[in-house]
């Protein structure tokens, strides 16, 4: 014996010490692959679970996006049928329109209170419904279909809102399988009168349930909250067995545990063995929305597992396996972790651009107060809130020629598209304002420039202002805005035309509005932001509450600007509490404050003969300025070319007129203001003359007006109620 041992077992192996690593190894083979059979059976386990989970979510959210659509169509269609009551005979239409937009829905009824149209009798429902690709309507009540009793009728009646029916079967109405969405119709008085329905057949839910398959031989049920199966394979039980019934056949009590849990609204997995000794996998999960629908994935292990089992023949297979599935999961992982990273970058990456877009579009509107420092006509304080990172509103206003032009806009939509619009609004504003001085002008070629860039049809409601600043005559034009409000002598709203948005439409006329601002009068400008911030209640602040505070800040003397929109500002901020911001608040408030004038007056004929009069009253204006010699000669000489030419240009030839000239002095200026009652003269439009070229070489003409531009610092012209107004500004040294 001992010699054929010898024989058959190697040399190298007849060592203890050999045979002792041999079984090790054969040990340590045999553990490994069973840790790795017991971790891919766990991994592939997990995976199933993950893949379940996804098919129960993925089909629910199908199904609640359909029943979603029907809820939404009913509630939208349900004032119609409130404001028809009084028609009952229109009802047939609304449920055909019903129909007709909604390809889900197969059929609708307005089921009405019994007796509530004495001569309709006690049951009267008219009823729309599609079957073999037709639509038909027809009378439901009957004395064989008491719809009274049904569930979709006496459900919403108690619960007063939208309920969804458990699935039946519509014999005498729609003849087919089908669930129904109804809710209550209210009268004036808030009585439900009627019940609003949409059938929606069950044969979309089969299509949507069985559509795919985690495994070949997997299936799907759909339980009602009664637990009535509404889709399974096999069709002879749709509808016509419950899944207890289904499952009496069992032996496994699990069954019935996974009953229970899904009719009580449940989620979860378990394990159960069928009638035929076969092991399955089963996850649930009760559907989202208020229906009571749950769901169940069923997965037989033996095809969970069968390709594991197969591979557990041959080790060296199942481990070779076993590194691709390793290697497959963390490439699938490392994957995922580089699109995550991606996907951060990218995040971050446009909120430092929106950021930037931010400090752009922030640097773009006013921010320094206050912005002119050294003047004491007006005041202005300016504030927006965006709801997001960038936003639609603006404000803007600058001084030119004496005159205080500004702006407050609103822009549709949010977020950066609005903000690139209103970026071009603002900027064609400061273009256009910068040339024209009527505000209706000003609004008219901004909306031409924006209509033929408007793709997006996106458009911006707009107030554009210019207060003359001298006078406190103020021109303005309504663009589809909030009307402002006035604060002075009491708290009022600026009339304002019902001119449409900027960017509606090409051509429009937009009408141009005047008014006259008195000393310490505060103009409050705003965007919807303000009366229509929400609280959590979503109630919102509405112009009662802004007029409020207003009175609240005239009564308290508190009407700079900056004081009025900080009071504005808290009495928002504390009215909407935690509730989220959504939509941009936008305030600018004006102020102005008309400063004391010494007016002188002279009346002259256009006659040139009586030019020494207004020498001697010029020098009346400059002695009391206190202005020494050189500077009044130059002041006389830029006053006698400006009225010399309103003499001889303003009134035809044998025509008599006057010219009347008014000086208006301040601390810090005086302004000549020259009137006639001429033909329309603009002095300023002559173009320079280039004073480079010799006399003859020169065109005769325009030193006149070169000479009066060189002396006075502002010269204006407008041409208003028949009259020529010419306006010479001229600032005084600060003493």
């Amino acid at each position: 014996m001992s010699k054929i041992f010898r024989r058959l077992i190697p040399a190298s192996l007849r060592n203890k010490s050999s045979l002792a690593i041999i079984v090790t190894a054969a040990v340590l083979v045999e553990v490994t692959t069973a840790i790795q059979y017991y971790y891919a059976q766990d991994g592939i386990r997990q995976e199933v679970e993950h893949r379940a989970e996804s098919e129960l979510r993925a089909k629910s959210l199908e199904i609640r996006n359909v029943m979603d659509v029907v809820e939404v169509a009913v509630e939208n269609m349900a004032w119609a049928v409130e404001q028809r009551l009084s028609q009952p005979d229109s009802m047939v239409a609304v449920t055909q329109k019903l129909l007709a937009d909604n390809e889900y829905i197969v059929g609708s009824a307005v089921a009405f209170e019994p007796y509530y149209y004495k001569d309709k009798g006690r049951q009267f429902s008219p009823y729309t419904y599609k079957h073999d690709g037709t639509t038909t309507s027809k009378q439901l009540g009957t004395d064989q279909y008491d719809y009274h009793t049904m569930e979709w009728y006496t459900a919403p009646m108690e619960s007063g809102h939208g309920h969804w029916s458990e699935p039946y079967f519509d014999e005498g109405g729609g003849e087919m399988m089908m669930s129904t969405f109804s809710m209550p119709i209210r009268d004036a008085a808030g009585r439900s009168v009627a019940i609003f329905t949409a059938d929606v057949s069950l044969d979309w839910l089969s299509e949507i349930i069985n559509a795919r398959h985690i495994y070949p031989s997997s299936y799907n049920l759909l339980l009602s909250r009664k637990g009535q199966i509404m889709v399974c394979p096999e069709d002879s039980m749709v509808m016509r067995k419950s899944i207890w019934q289904a499952t009496a056949g069992m032996a496994d009590s699990t069954a019935e545990y996974i009953n229970r849990q899904m009719v009580a609204g449940h989620s979860g997995q378990a394990t159960v063995r069928d009638e035929n000794g076969e092991t399955n996998y089963v996850f649930y999960a009760q559907m989202d929305g208020e229906t009571g629908w749950s769901m169940a994935v069923v997965c037989v292990e033996s095809e969970i597992y069968h390709s594991l089992r197969w591979m557990a023949v041959n080790v060296f297979v199942l481990m070779l396996i076993g590194l691709v599935l390793l290697a497959y999961i963390i490439w699938r992982s490392a994957r995922n972790l580089n699109r995550l990273q991606a996907v951060n970058a990218e995040k971050e990456r446009i909120g430092r651009e929106l950021q930037i877009a931010r400090a752009i579009q922030m640097g773009m509107l006013p921010k320094t107060f206050p912005t002119y420092p050294d003047r004491d006509d007006v005041q202005l304080f300016g504030l927006l809130t965006p709801a997001k990172e960038v936003g639609g509103d603006l404000f803007d206003f600058f001084i030119r020629d004496e005159k205080l032009f500004f702006c407050i806009g609103d822009v549709s939509g949010k977020g950066v598209p609005a903000s690139l619009v209103m970026a071009v609004t603002r900027s064609l504003f400061r273009s256009v304002s910068a040339n024209e001085l009527m505000p209706d002008r000003i609004v008219a070629s901004m909306n031409e420039s924006m209509v033929d860039m408007n793709e997006t049809n996106m458009f911006v409601t707009l107030f554009v202002g210019v207060l003359d600043l001298p006078t406190g005559h103020m021109r303005y034009c309504n663009a589809g805005h909030d009307a402002p409000l006035l604060i002075g002598a009491g708290v009022g709203t600026l009339p304002i035309e019902s001119n449409i948005p900027v960017a509606v439409m090409s051509g429009w006329k937009f009408v141009m509005q005047e008014v006259q601002i008195y000393t310490d009068t505060t103009i409050f400008l705003y965007t919807d932001g303000l009366t229509e911030a929400e609280n959590l209640e979503h109630i919102q602040f509405k112009m009662e509450r802004v007029e409020e505070v207003a009175r609240q800040v005239l009564a308290a003397h508190e009407q700079e600007p900056k004081l009025i929109i900080q009071r504005m500002n808290d009495a928002v901020h504390k009215f909407v509490g935690n509730a989220e911001q959504s939509d941009d608040l936008t305030m600018l408030a004006i102020q102005y404050i008309k400063q004391h004038r010494d007016v002188k007056s002279i009346v002259l004929p256009n006659d040139t003969q009586e030019v020494p009069r207004l020498a001697a009253f010029v020098d009346d204006v400059c002695e009391e300025l206190g202005l020494n010699t050189t500077d009044t000669a130059q002041m006389n000489l830029a006053l006698e070319e400006a009225v010399v030419n309103v003499m001889e240009y303003a009134y035809p030839k044998d025509i008599n007129g006057k010219v009347f000239v008014e000086a208006e002095i301040s601390s810090d200026q005086v302004v000549f203001t020259i009137t006639d009652s001429g033909i329309p003269f603009d002095p300023t439009a002559q173009a320079e003359p280039d004073i480079t070229l010799s006399v003859e070489e020169r065109s005769i003409g325009g030193l006149g007006i070169h000479l009066v531009r060189h002396i006075m610092d502002e010269i204006q012209y407008e041409r208003k109620d028949d009259k020529n107004i010419l306006t010479l500004i001229k600032k005084l040294p600060k003493t």
